[in-house]
C-alpha cells in the first residue's frame, strides 16, 4: 500500500514540476484544474502549458479558463477546446485576457458564449470604431444579450442587455491590448468610442421608452475630459455635457424638460446597478455651475455663461470637448461656437492664479496614506503632463491651430513639431506617459474597478510587472517586481520635471544657445509664456534670463540647469518679476564664488528656499543683496534657526571688540544684526519660526528683540571704549531699558527702539560730571546706530522718557525717582508697564525695575481721575492721529479693533489688578491677557477674541514690512503688494479679497469687547 501510495505521488509530481517551471504559483491546483470539464487530457499538452505559463498569472488564467469551460454546454465546450488547441491566435487572446482580468473572466463564467467575440472580431477590421460598436451594442440589446456565440441569453432587460453587450466589447479590446496588437493611445481610442456607441445606444433606448420626449427636442452628448480626448481608461467616470435645441414648432422650455427626461433616463442606464451590475457613472458635473446649474441647457444658454461667468478651468476643461452621442449636427455647432473663448482663456485676468489654484486644489486632494501610490494625482504622475501640455495648448493655441487637439499624446507631438518643446524633452515624456497609463489600465482591468493606486500585494505587483514586461527596460525574469517599481520610479522622476521640461525650458532657449533638438521659441512666444506665468514684464524677464543663462562659462551652464525649475518657484510667489530680477542680482554678486553655484546646484532644497525668500517681498532681498554670502544659511539644515541672545551678545561684542575705532565697532554691530535679520526674515517667509501663525509672531518677536538688546549691548560697549580713550574712565554707569513692543519682545521687523536711558555716578563722581558723560555716550549711541550705512539703521527712540524730547536723553537714577514722584503721570504709568532693562548695568537696571514697579503696579488699583484721563487720551488719540485717508477699519494701529485697543484694554486691566495678581506683571500683551483670563478678569472668549484680532494686526504689520521693505500699518494699495501679504498670511493667490474680509470681521469683533471692558459700554 504504501509502495503504491509513493508511486502516485511520483506520478503527480512530475506535472507538477513541469507547471511550477513554467510560473504557476499552485501546481497541486492547476492539475486539479487541469482535469476538470473540457480539460481532460490537456496537462500534457506543452503548447497550451506554454501558453498559460506566458500569461501575466498562470494560476488565475487556469481557473478562468476551467471555469468558462465548466459553465459552456457540452457542444460550445467542445468548440472552444478545439479552436483552444489549434489557433494561436484565439489562445493568445483568451487566455490573455483571463490571466489579467478576474473581473472578465467573471463575465465568460457567466456568459460563455461570449468568448465567440474574440474569433469575430479577428475577423473584422482589427481597429473597430465608434459605428463597429453601435452596431453591436444595437444588435446585442435586440438579442436581448445574445452574443456571436448564440447562447441562452434572449430574454434580457435592455438595461441588462447593454451592460452584457458593453462588457463584450470590452472584452475585445482587452484581448487586442494584452496581445500587443494595438498600442495604448489605440486602446485608450476605442474605449473612448466605445463609450460614445454606449452612449449613443443609451439615448435611444431613452427615446424608445420616452417618443415624447424625442419628439420633442434635439439632444447633442458632449463628450469632456478624457472621453472627449479619446483617451479613456477601462474604468472610469465619463464626463458629459448635455446641450438642447427646441425642435420646430417646439417651445424652448418644453423642449429643456424633454431634453432632461432623456438626459436622466441615459444617466440612469448607464450608471444603475442591475444584475449585470453597471457600466460606468456618467458625470454631468462639469457642466456650468455643476451640480447646482440645471442638467441640460440649450446652446444660447451655454454661450451665455461661458462669457459672463465661466472660471478658467471650465476652458480648460472645454479644451476636450468632442460631440460623442446625439444630434451630431448641434454637437458640432456647440463645439464650434465654445471654441473661440476656450482659445483665449490664457489673456484672461485671472489666468495663472486660477491655474495655481487648479493645482493646488489637486495637490491637495490627495489623502497623505496615498500619495506615494498615486499613479494620476501624485508628483511625477498622470495629471502633471496632462496638466502641463494643457497649459501650453492654452497660451499658445491662441495663436497657433496645429495645438488644438484634445488628445493628450497628439497635443505633446504638436507641442514638440511647433518648437515649444524640445524633441528630446517631448519623446521622454510620451513614453512616460505611454507606460503610466498602461500600468494604470492594468491594473484598473484586473477587478474593472475605477482606481488609480499601485497596489502593494506581491502577487498584484508580479501580475502587473509580468504583464508589462515588453515596456519595462529591464529584464523581469529574475525579479520581476523590483523591475516594475524601477520602472514606475524612473518614469515618475522624469514626469516630476515636467514644468522644467514642458513650460520653463524652452523659455531658456529662446535667449541661449543649447543643445541641438532644443525648443526654439520665438520671442513673441516666450513672453507670452512669460505673460502666462504672470510676469508683469516679460520683456525685461526675457533680458535677466538671457544674462544669466547666455554663454559658455560654468556659471551659465548651472544656471541653465536651475533656471526652469527656478522659474516655477518664481511663477507661484506674488511677485515672480521681482524674484527672478533679486536672483540675478545675487547670481551676479555670487555666481564666480564656487561654494554658491555648489549650494544651489547640489541642494535643491537650498535653491527652493532661495527662490521663495527672493520672491516674497523687499525686506529679505534687500538684507540679502547687502551680504549675498549669508545664502550659504539655506544651505545648513541648521542655518535657520533662531540664536539666543547669549550668543547674539557674545559674536556682536567679540566683533566690537575688535574694530579700531567707535564708528567701526558699532559698523560690526550692525553688521551682525543686518546679517540676523536676514536669518529672522527668511525663517519667516519659509515657515520655519513655527506651525502655528501666533506661535511664529512669538518667535519672530523675541528673535528680534534678542537681536536688537544685543546690538544695544555692543554699541553702548564701543561707545563707552570711544568716550574712555578720549577721556579716560567713564564717572558713571549706564543702563539702557526697552519701552514699548521691545520692551514687551513684541517687535517687528520695521520697530524702533524704544528706551530710556539710565545712568547713576560712580561713588566720588561730580554728579553734573557724570550727566555729560552719559549724556555724551548715550547721544553717540543713537547717533552711530541711525547713520547712514549699507547695514539697516536701528533707530534708538527715547521719547517715553519724563518730559519727552523736552526733556534730558538721561537722567539718573534717583532723578527718576524724584520725577515719578512728584509729576508722572498716568500714561507714563501705563508706558511704564512694558519697561525691560536690556543692556548695560544689570544691577542699575535692576533698581530701576524695583523704582517703578509701585508705579505700574499701584496698590490701589486705578483712581477714578486717572481711568477717565487713560479712556480720554486713548479717544483722542483715535480721533486725532489716524492718517488722514486711512480706513480706520484696517489700520492695524490705531484702527478699530487694532493693536492700540487691545493692548490699552490689556494695559488698563494691568494698571488695575497687577498689585493683587502677580501672574500680570508682565511686559508682553498675550502673556497679561491669558493671566487676566486665569485672574477671573476676562472671560476666555472675550479673550480669545482680542488675542486673535492682535496676533493678526501684528501679522499683517509683519507681512507689510516684508513684502514693501519699508514698515506701514495699513495694507497696501498696489495689487501685488497686497496680494505679497496675502500669501505670507497663508491665503492663496486671488485670494485678497478674503483676507481684507476676514481681518475687518476678526476686528470687529475686538472692538465690540475693547467697548465693553475698556470704555465700559
Amino acid at each position: 500500500m504504501a509502495v503504491d501510495e509513493q508511486r502516485a505521488g511520483s506520478r503527480v509530481s512530475r506535472p507538477e514540476n513541469r507547471l511550477v517551471r513554467r510560473g504557476f504559483g499552485d501546481p497541486a491546483q492547476a492539475v486539479r484544474l487541469l482535469d476538470g470539464p473540457g480539460l481532460e487530457g490537456l496537462a500534457d499538452d506543452p503548447v497550451l502549458l506554454d501558453a498559460l505559463g506566458a500569461t501575466a498569472d498562470p494560476d488565475q488564467a487556469l481557473l478562468g479558463l476551467a471555469r468558462l469551460m465548466e459553465a459552456a454546454d457540452e457542444t460550445d465546450r467542445h468548440t472552444l477546446r478545439d479552436t483552444l488547441t489549434t489557433s494561436k491566435p484565439l489562445r493568445d487572446r483568451l487566455l490573455g485576457v483571463l490571466g489579467v482580468s478576474t473581473a472578465l473572466g467573471d463575465h465568460l463564467a457567466r456568459h460563455p458564449h461570449d468568448w465567440h467575440v474574440l474569433v469575430t472580431f479577428e475577423l473584422r477590421d482589427m481597429h473597430p470604431g465608434p459605428e463597429d460598436f453601435h452596431r453591436a451594442l444595437t444588435e446585442g440589446v435586440r438579442s436581448g444579450g445574445a452574443g456571436p456565440g448564440g447562447g441562452r441569453e434572449g430574454d434580457r432587460s435592455p438595461a441588462d442587455a447593454l451592460r452584457i453587450a458593453y462588457r463584450r466589447c470590452l472584452l475585445a479590446i482587452a484581448a487586442r491590448d494584452l496581445t500587443g496588437t494595438t498600442d495604448l493611445a489605440r486602446t485608450a481610442a476605442e474605449l473612448a468610442d466605445l463609450a460614445g456607441a454606449t452612449l449613443q445606444t443609451a439615448l435611444e433606448l431613452a427615446a424608445e421608452q420616452d417618443p415624447e420626449a424625442a419628439a420633442a427636442c434635439r439632444l447633442a452628448v458632449i463628450g469632456m475630459g478624457k472621453c472627449g480626448g479619446r483617451e479613456l481608461n477601462y474604468v472610469s467616470d465619463v464626463d458629459v455635457i448635455f446641450v438642447a435645441e427646441p425642435r420646430e414648432g417646439v417651445d424652448e422650455h418644453q423642449a429643456v424638460k424633454a431634453a432632461t427626461r432623456l438626459a436622466a433616463a441615459l444617466t440612469r442606464l448607464c450608471s444603475d446597478t442591475t444584475g449585470e451590475g453597471t457600466i460606468w457613472p456618467v458625470d454631468a458635473n462639469l457642466r456650468p455651475e455643476g451640480r447646482n446649474g440645471p442638467l441640460v441647457r440649450t446652446l444660447a444658454s451655454h454661450l451665455a455663461y461661458y462669457q459672463r461667468w465661466a472660471k478658467t478651468w471650465e476652458f480648460q476643461a472645454l479644451l476636450k470637448a468632442r460631440p460623442v452621442a446625439g444630434d451630431a449636427e448641434l454637437g458640432a455647432e456647440y463645439v464650434e461656437a465654445l471654441a473661440p473663448l476656450v482659445w483665449q482663456a490664457a489673456a484672461r485676468e485671472n489666468f495663472v492664479a486660477d491655474v495655481q489654484q487648479m493645482r493646488r486644489r489637486v495637490i491637495d486632494s490627495i489623502p497623505v496614506t496615498e500619495l506615494d501610490r498615486q499613479l494620476k494625482l501624485g508628483p511625477g504622475g498622470l495629471r502633471d503632463v496632462e496638466f502641463s501640455v494643457q497649459l501650453l495648448q492654452l497660451v499658445h493655441g491662441r495663436t497657433d491651430p496645429a495645438l488644438r487637439s484634445g488628445n493628450t499624446l497628439e497635443a505633446l507631438a504638436a507641442l514638440s513639431r511647433g518648437g515649444y518643446v524640445g524633441r528630446a524633452d517631448a519623446a521622454s515624456l510620451d513614453t512616460a506617459y505611454r507606460f503610466l497609463r498602461s500600468l494604470e489600465h492594468r491594473i484598473q482591468l484586473h477587478r474593472l474597478r475605477r482606481t488609480h493606486l499601485m497596489p502593494t500585494g506581491a502577487e498584484d505587483l508580479r501580475r502587473l510587472a509580468r504583464s508589462l514586461a515588453a515596456l519595462i527596460n529591464d529584464d523581469t525574469r529574475a525579479d520581476p517586481v523590483a523591475a516594475l517599481q524601477r520602472e514606475w520610479k524612473r518614469h515618475a522622476v522624469e514626469v516630476r520635471r515636467l514644468h522644467e521640461k514642458l513650460f520653463y525650458r524652452p523659455l531658456l532657449d529662446a535667449v541661449a544657445e543649447l543643445p541641438p533638438g532644443a525648443a526654439g521659441l520665438s520671442p513673441d512666444a516666450a513672453r507670452a509664456r512669460l505673460e502666462a506665468l504672470g510676469y508683469a514684464d516679460p520683456a525685461a524677464a526675457l533680458r535677466h534670463i538671457s544674462a544669466l543663462a547666455s554663454g559658455v562659462s560654468r556659471k551659465a551652464a548651472i544656471q541653465r540647469t536651475l533656471l526652469p525649475v527656478l522659474l516655477g518657484w518664481f511663477a507661484d510667489s506674488a511677485d515672480p518679476d521681482a524674484g527672478l530680477l533679486n536672483f540675478r542680482q545675487v547670481s551676479d554678486a555670487l555666481g564666480r564664488t564656487p561654494w554658491y553655484l555648489r549650494l544651489l546646484r547640489d541642494e535643491s532644497a537650498a535653491a527652493e528656499q532661495l527662490a521663495r525668500v527672493l520672491s516674497a517681498g523687499r525686506l529679505a532681498p534687500d538684507l540679502l543683496l547687502r551680504a549675498p554670502e549669508a545664502v550659504a544659511m539655506l544651505g545648513d539644515p541648521q542655518g535657520l534657526e533662531p540664536r539666543g541672545r547669549a550668543a547674539l551678545q557674545s559674536e556682536v561684542l567679540a566683533a566690537v571688540g575688535r574694530a579700531g575705532s567707535t564708528t567701526a565697532a558699532v559698523a560690526a554691530a550692525r553688521s551682525v544684526r543686518r546679517r540676523e535679520l536676514f536669518r529672522t526674515a527668511a525663517a519667516d517667509v519659509l515657515g520655519r519660526l513655527g506651525e502655528d501663525p501666533a506661535q511664529a509672531l512669538d518667535a519672530a518677536g523675541e528673535a528680534l528683540t534678542a537681536l536688537n538688546a544685543a546690538t544695544l549691548q555692543g554699541a553702548l560697549s564701543a561707545c563707552v571704549a570711544g568716550w574712555e580713550a578720549e577721556h579716560g574712565d567713564l564717572p558713571t554707569r549706564i543702563s539702557v531699558v526697552a519701552m514699548g513692543r521691545f520692551g514687551g519682545h513684541e517687535l517687528g521687523y520695521g520697530s524702533d527702539a524704544d528706551v530710556l536711558f539710565v545712568h547713576e555716578p560712580l561713588l566720588g563722581s561730580l554728579e553734573e560730571e557724570a550727566a555729560r558723560a552719559a549724556q555724551a555716550v548715550c547721544h553717540e549711541l543713537r547717533a552711530q546706530l541711525g547713520a547712514p550705512s549699507p547695514e539697516p539703521p536701528l533707530l534708538v527712540d527715547a521719547d517715553l522718557r519724563p518730559e519727552g524730547r523736552s526733556g534730558p536723553l538721561v537722567r539718573s537714577l534717583a532723578s527718576y525717582a524724584a520725577y515719578y514722584r512728584r509729576w508722572s503721570h498716568a500714561w507714563e504709568s501705563q508706558a511704564l508697564l512694558r519697561a525691560e532693562p536690556v543692556a548695560g548695568d544689570e544691577e542699575l537696571g535692576t533698581r530701576f525695575r524695583q523704582l517703578i514697579d509701585p508705579l505700574r503696579y499701584p496698590g490701589n488699583g486705578v483712581p477714578e481721575r486717572d481711568l477717565v484721563e487713560i479712556r480720554r487720551i486713548k479717544a483722542r488719540i483715535e480721533a486725532e492721529r489716524l492718517p488722514r485717508g486711512a480706513d480706520p477699519t484696517t489700520h492695524t494701529k490705531i484702527g478699530r479693533g487694532g493693536l492700540a485697543d487691545v493692548e490699552w484694554t490689556v494695559q488698563l486691566l494691568q494698571l488695575q489688578h497687577g498689585h493683587e495678581l502677580p501672574a500680570l506683571r508682565t511686559t508682553r500683551t498675550r502673556a497679561a491677557l491669558a493671566a487676566a483670563v486665569d485672574g477671573g478678569l476676562v472671560r476666555r472668549e472675550d479673550a480669545e477674541v482680542l488675542d486673535a484680532a492682535w496676533v493678526l494686526a501684528s501679522r499683517v504689520r509683519a507681512a507689510v514690512m516684508l513684502v514693501r521693505g519699508r514698515p506701514g500699518d495699513s495694507f497696501p494699495g498696489e495689487a501685488r503688494e497686497l496680494a505679497g501679504v496675502a500669501r505670507y498670511l497663508g491665503y492663496g493667490a486671488g485670494h485678497s479679497g478674503q483676507l481684507l474680509d476676514d481681518y475687518r470681521r476678526t476686528t470687529r469683533r475686538a472692538r465690540a469687547v475693547v467697548d465693553r471692558l475698556f470704555y465700559g459700554l
